[in-house]
């Protein structure tokens, strides 16, 4: 690490026009080849996914994107001449835009006073609805495109008539925060950098720093949809956690840099010690975050595949951009990563360690005095904020939980109201017909639909022309992402159709949104344990070669499974009962996104572990040295206490920030990043963690002498004695038998 640095300070201009020509290249790339991103919850072997398969073989014009155009008049009713006469009119403009393949009205069609226009008009006659079918998949379609459409229906609202439009291409056109979020998150840390440093440049590197590797991540990310499915998500997540990681890696290493500088160390030999030393543990921190991120692989989703790879590239090219584009600015600045006062104090009294004071010391005196009481108060928190987690109902989002002035969700609404919730989210049922008795117990089973259960309608069944494939919808009497829906899915596996296919070799696979995301979900739920498990055990590995002891890895683990719960809980509340989700923007309650818990268990792990050793490696040092738990844990806290609880103020601030996008599921990612980092900065490390190590002592740092002759030795960071001590520190010899600070 130090020959990596002092090549990067020594040839500093080579560096940052290398990271620039990087960021230039990807961009360009991006942007002549476009995004090719997939929403895909489709999994292999699922009976939802047999369904799709059937669906496509029987019927391959279907494979179009299907939206929905919605009217609806408070006076009259839609069947009156004038809504008739403007809305044939509108629905044959649109039909005749590029890009539209068919536009089914319920006027003047054949099926308009039978089942298929008659079941477009509600029963009141004042909301009608035409379906809309693009001729490419959404995926091909652009905002422009969709854009076309919308703003051709919505030219026939007027006073006494509401046109709104739905659909996943129509949903191309909702404008998102745009980059608001990344702005407000940048300029938030900025100022908490600004009142950490006093130092104008010195604040600004780690933020430069950030966003040339996220913006090179960003155009990578793009690209790679191109070779496997990446979800639309993927991009803002990893700018989500690049910027808070980046921010976060930089901050350790300009905050030891400037340590450096006031102990007299030239600005070459202090950041070359910067990156050799803190450069280290950012390194490992940013490999446990992506073999956190990876470990999504063993789950064997091609949807998670793509989000994993995604944010990982994300993560290795901040760490990158930390140890080689970094040192490269610190030497560029100069002097001036301090700020005039520490300049002008350290020309007149020369090189001074820092000493711990103020709050910092403070707190730490405090929390050795009363580890009981305030160990009991942090778990007290956390166990409030993880209530909810126990009422977690997994599931997607669709457009009905968009904010209230998007045309998605008022068109959603208009259907609801007009035909019941379940519209929204009919269920497909789809056959392979191998013979006449297949065909006629497809046929007759519209009719024992009709009678089950939370079933509002049921379509007559529709073959190809081939007559090998059969296809029927079911409309529930429920919304598509309601428990009722779910059960429907289930009655209609397990009861309802096995009956009807009893005595033929019909087999009826239920399709449908619904069942596509219960499916998902299972799967998900499913393999969780196992994945929660691995990443957890892997955590304990590290954290056992990195600090020689037993209870320091079961307390990261406990504290893991904690900062998650109580996140859970926190996204629960907001997301799933409702609570200011509508103020936010953000829309109606509804389920958490399935593929969330996986995601959350995979960064808030990487993140844990950077604070876990920041904190315990300098207590761990103060251990081998004095071998006092009580003054070991009191210095530890609060030496690194501020740059703990800065660092997150700052991922904090950008989490959050993501909040301004008007994206649910990225909203999600942020409010629930931010409150476990919240939990695990505030409540974890810096309450929790020294509470219980004072209450257990020397226990602490326990390993059997027969596993730590077996064990082998990792390094976070560079020894001592080839590196000096730009911290400040006293290095006194351990015992021979008894690990150095350059174990650790």
């Amino acid at each position: 690490m130090a020959a990596l640095a002092r090549w990067c300070v020594r040839r500093r201009l080579v560096v940052v026009l290398l990271w620039l020509l990087a960021l230039g290249a990807t961009a360009a790339a991006a942007a002549l080849t476009g995004s090719a991103y997939s929403n895909d919850y489709e999994v292999p072997g699922t009976e939802s996914g047999r369904a799709t398969e059937l669906l496509a073989q029987g019927f391959p014009g279907a494979g179009g994107d299907s939206d929905t155009i919605v009217w609806h008049t408070e006076r009259g009713t839609v069947r009156a001449a004038a809504v008739e006469q403007t809305m044939t009119r509108t629905l044959a403009e649109v039909a005749a835009l590029p890009t539209v393949a068919d536009v089914t009205s319920p006027y003047g069609e054949p099926g308009a006073d039978g089942p298929g226009g008659a079941t477009r008009i509600s029963a009141d006659g004042r909301t009608a609805y035409a379906t809309l079918t693009f001729d490419r998949p959404v995926g091909e379609l652009t905002a422009a495109h969709a854009d076309a459409v919308v703003t051709t229906a919505q030219r026939a609202a007027g006073d006494d008539l509401r046109v709104e439009l739905g659909g996943t291409a129509v949903a191309l056109t909702e404008p998102l925060g745009g980059h608001l979020a990344e702005a407000v998150g940048v300029a938030v840390a900025a100022v908490v950098l600004f009142l950490a440093f006093g130092s104008l440049a010195a604040s600004l590197l780690p933020i430069a720093t950030a966003l040339v590797s996220v913006g090179t991540a960003y155009g990578g990310i793009v690209l790679l949809g191109h070779t496997m499915t990446v979800a639309d998500f993927a991009p803002m997540l990893g700018l989500l956690i690049g910027l808070g990681v980046g921010i976060d890696y930089a901050l350790f290493i300009v905050t030891r840099h400037r340590q450096g500088l006031k102990r007299g160390l030239s600005v070459e030999e202090s950041a070359v010690r910067a990156v050799a030393t803190t450069g280290r543990a950012v390194v490992f921190a940013g490999a446990t975050v992506c073999i956190a991120l990876l470990g999504m692989l063993i789950l064997r989703l091609g949807f998670l595949n793509g989000v994993a790879i995604a944010a990982s590239l994300t993560v290795v090219l901040t760490v990158a951009a930390s140890v080689t584009l970094l040192p490269a600015l610190l030497a560029w600045i100069g002097p001036r990563a301090l700020s005039r006062r520490e300049r002008r104090r350290l020309a007149e009294h020369g090189p001074a360690p820092e000493v711990p004071t103020g709050l910092a010391a403070r707190w730490s005196a405090f929390v050795e005095r009363h580890p009981k009481l305030l160990g009991a108060l942090a778990l007290a928190v956390i166990t409030v904020l993880a209530l909810p987690t126990l009422s977690l109902h997994l599931g997607t989002s669709d457009q009905g939980n968009n904010p209230e002035t998007a045309t998605t969700r008022q068109a959603y609404d208009l259907l609801a109201d007009g035909f019941g919730p379940g519209v929204n989210g009919p269920l497909t049922l789809v056959a392979e017909l191998r013979g006449a008795d297949d065909r006629l117990a497809f046929d007759g089973l519209a009719a024992t639909l009709r009678s089950t259960e939370n079933v509002a309608s049921v379509t007559p069944a529709v073959h190809n022309g081939a007559g090998d494939t059969a296809v029927l919808t079911v409309v529930p009497g429920s919304a598509p992402q309601s428990q009722e829906t779910s059960a429907l899915v289930d009655r209609l596996r397990t009861e309802v159709l096995p009956r009807a296919e009893h005595g033929t070799s019909l087999d009826v696979h239920v399709g449908g949104v619904t069942a596509g995301y219960d499916d998902f979900a299972e799967i998900i739920v499913g393999k969780l344990p196992l994945f929660v498990g691995v990443v957890i055990a892997l955590g304990c590995l590290l954290l056992l070669l990195a600090f020689r002891s037993i209870g320091i890895p079961v307390k990261a683990a406990v504290m893991n499974i904690a900062a998650v719960a109580g996140a859970f809980g926190v996204v629960v509340a907001i997301f799933q009962w409702g609570w200011g989700s509508e103020l936010l923007g953000l829309g109606r309650a509804g389920p958490i996104e399935p593929f969330l818990p996986v995601i959350m268990v995979s960064v808030l792990f990487g993140l844990s572990m950077d604070y876990q050793v920041f904190l315990v490696s300098r207590m761990y040092e103060e251990w081998l040295e004095t071998r006092d738990n009580r003054r070991a844990v009191r210095v530890g806290l609060a030496e690194t206490s501020r740059v703990i609880n800065s660092a997150a103020v700052i991922m904090i601030s950008v989490f959050l920030a993501f909040v301004l996008t008007g994206d649910r599921v990225i909203a999600m990612f942020g409010i629930a990043l931010a409150a476990a980092v919240a939990l695990d900065a505030f409540v974890l490390r810096t309450l929790l963690v020294p509470a219980l190590m004072h209450m257990l002592g020397g226990a602490n740092w326990w390993l059997p002498r027969r596993l730590d002759r077996l064990l082998p030795r990792i390094s976070i960071e560079a020894p001592k004695a080839a590196t000096g001590d730009p911290a400040g520190h006293a290095t006194i010899p351990a015992r021979r038998d008894a690990p150095t600070h350059a174990d650790v």
